[in-house]
């Protein structure tokens, strides 16, 4: 069905958006579907953020995931973070190998490696796994960690869904990162050699419940394998993102996995915008389709103030948000000519429930931070 789509300009606004501003003004983006669907550009005379007071559930949200706690070395003890119908994200720490092998029989799993390097074992062979690295695993995938250093990693779960990459349009389907680039389990001899006839178990967990399934051998000791279905690994390192020096392109550039009621964004390091009537941080937003979830991997984050790496914020939907204060007093006066930030969104289509796990993480003076 058509959207009422019908464009109209009404009092003093730019002639196009995010550049050009009306003086002394702060441009508010209000769209339908995130930045996906229709939108329109408000001209405003205080930053639509500059609020005295937020009472009620609409407040901002942060969290610092380094004050979790080391529960197991298993997926499935990993402090549960955010949730909904459709997503659950959790943080996981492991300081040791994992003894068993786990399957989410849920949906898809994206594990998103902050720190560590190790080795992953699955149905599909061996795959090294480093800091920065994104591994897709198929619903109902075994596999295990195997860790060389300290992991902590974000596991994002497509509920009773599949992991796509997005639609790539007029650039191509190499833009972003080609798709040539994804690697993918070996059948080797580090695969092979880890093949045994002792016991092994594996935990599974289906519509949140656990169970365990006991083998007299390691099941995993496949000798090859063909097709279509497997998992991926992705560095962030791997990203060329999408950029305009005349124009700050909206979070939906930077796709780089797609869910049907969700997205997950990545942000890497990137030119600033050069135009000078060009905004150079990001626009305001009323983004009242989506929660906006994102992860601060590395780096110094140009838009936010008192965010550093390990902490995650949570915008949700029917509040706007937007740059810090400090990020617009210093826009003009940017930290060289590159941005310098690696950061996770994640963008629900639901609104994510917090759990009491998180609210005991959480920097509740958040939401004064834009005073």
């Amino acid at each position: 069905m058509p959207w009422i789509n019908i464009p109209k300009v009404e009092g003093i606004a730019s002639r196009q958006a995010h550049t050009d501003l009306p003086a002394n003004t702060f441009e508010r983006e209000l769209s339908k579907e995130g930045f996906y669907g229709p939108a329109t550009q408000m001209y405003h005379r205080h930053p639509p953020t500059s609020w005295f007071m937020v009472e009620g559930l609409l407040r901002p949200h942060a969290f610092d995931t380094k004050k979790l706690a080391i529960l197991g070395n298993c997926p499935w003890d990993a402090a549960l973070l955010f949730s909904n119908p459709n997503t659950q994200i959790r943080f996981m720490k492991l300081e040791n190998d994992m003894d068993h092998l786990v399957r989410n029989a849920d949906g898809d799993e994206l594990i998103f490696v902050h720190q560590g390097v190790g080795e992953l074992y699955c149905d599909y062979g061996h795959l090294s796994f480093s800091q920065g690295d994104y591994v897709m695993l198929p619903r109902g995938t075994m596999w295990r960690m195997s860790v060389r250093e300290h992991v902590s990693a974000l596991l994002v779960e497509a509920t009773n869904d599949s992991y796509r990459l997005p639609e790539k349009g007029l650039v191509g389907n190499q833009a972003i990162f080609d798709p040539a680039i994804l690697d993918v389990p070996k059948i080797d001899e580090v695969f092979i050699a880890q093949q045994n006839e002792t016991e092994w178990k594996v935990v599974v967990k289906k519509q949140n419940q656990l169970s365990t399934i006991t083998y007299p051998y390691n099941p995993l000791d496949a000798i090859g394998w063909h097709g279509t279905l497997m998992p991926v690994r992705l560095n962030w390192r791997d990203i060329r993102p999408l950029m305009s020096h005349r124009y700050h392109v909206p979070p939906s550039a930077h796709t780089t996995f797609t869910s049907i009621r969700f997205v997950v964004c990545t942000f890497v390091p990137r030119p600033f915008e050069t135009d000078p009537n060009a905004l150079n941080v990001p626009f305001f937003h009323s983004n009242d389709d989506y929660d906006e979830l994102i992860f601060y991997h590395a780096g110094q984050f140009f838009s936010r103030d008192h965010i550093y790496p390990g902490m995650m914020t949570l915008h949700p939907s029917g509040i706007p948000h937007g740059p810090h204060p400090k990020a617009l007093k210093n826009a003009e006066n940017k930290r060289g000519t590159m941005t310098d930030e690696v950061a996770v969104m994640i963008d629900t289509r639901d609104t994510l429930e917090i759990s009491e796990q998180a609210k005991e993480i959480e920097w509740l003076g958040y939401v004064d931070s834009w005073k």
